[in-house]
């Protein structure tokens, strides 16, 4: 009896044990379970912090290089704006005026001139069908059809076709120099202010210079600054006529070429009238 109980009580003492280390084992893994899944959720924490402190240094960068460019915009302008007014409005203000009418004929003669632009070889084309078809009235009713110097210079000469071949001539060159005046018109106000804008630069520099050295003799010191402030100021109303010449020079240079262009046109087209009428009086 005494080995019987002694087995019962160990088999219940083996059985607890077990029953003990299963339930320690599961308490194990489920702490091991939770701490993972701690750590994962850190990370994932962490994680998704960095990813929105690197947005918002991303979101502040371009912010940053946004009010940069604001700042360069706004800077030349303003640079702009503040050498205008260091140079003296008395002075900049004509040569910005010289500026903006040179700009204004140029860009009306521009128009004039490529308006007055015509196909000679068509025109003329259709001067010889129509002095084959109907004589001179009909050539005379197609220029008159045309615009430009060269078809108005065609109807004068046509005019004086029952004078004669020689006077169509004489009335081709007079009128050619009338037509020639109005394609010149209004270049000699950008030769005008070509040369007064750097003129008027040139004064404003000369009179900057005596304030510069008023204020010199004034202080009693020959300071570097106020010389170079001087100076500098001195020399923008020079620099604002030059950029004008320069501006309304290339305007000038590309109308005095349109306009000689035209005269030639003019020419070639006249001497081809004169053989077509000489034709014309010969077929008859």
């Amino acid at each position: 009896m005494t080995i019987q109980l002694i087995m019962k009580k160990f088999l219940s003492y083996f059985i607890l044990a077990g029953v003990l280390a299963t339930a320690s084992m599961t308490a194990y893994a489920q702490d091991e379970m939770d701490t993972s899944e701690m750590v994962i959720s850190e990370d994932t924490l962490s994680m998704a912090s960095t990813d929105s402190v690197m947005e918002e240094e991303m979101v502040e960068e371009v912010a940053v290089m946004e009010e940069e460019v604001i700042e360069e915009e706004a800077s030349f302008h303003q640079v702009i704006k503040q050498q205008f007014i260091d140079g003296g409005p008395e002075f900049m203000g004509i040569v910005l005026i010289c500026l903006i009418l040179g700009l204004a004929i140029s860009i009306e003669r521009i128009i004039h001139l490529n308006l007055a632009t015509t196909n000679v070889s068509k025109l003329l084309t259709k001067v010889d069908e129509a002095l084959k078809s109907g004589g001179v009235e009909a050539a005379k009713e197609v220029c008159r059809n045309t615009n430009g110097p060269v078809a108005s210079i065609f109807v004068q000469g046509l005019m004086r076709m029952s004078e004669g071949v020689e006077m169509v001539e004489k009335s081709i060159i007079a009128y050619g120099s009338v037509e020639m005046g109005k394609l010149e018109k209004g270049m000699v106000w950008i030769s005008l202010f070509i040369s007064l804008a750097p003129m008027l630069g040139f004064m404003g520099t000369v009179i900057g210079m005596i304030d510069a050295f008023d204020a010199i003799a004034a202080a009693g010191d020959v300071s570097p600054s106020l010389v170079a402030g001087g100076i500098k100021v001195a020399l923008l109303t020079t620099v604002g006529g030059l950029i004008v010449a320069v501006i309304l020079q290339l305007f000038y240079n590309y109308l005095v070429s349109k306009v000689d262009s035209l005269v030639n046109s003019m020419e070639d087209a006249s001497i081809t009238l004169v053989d077509m009428l000489v034709r014309h009086n010969e077929g008859k």
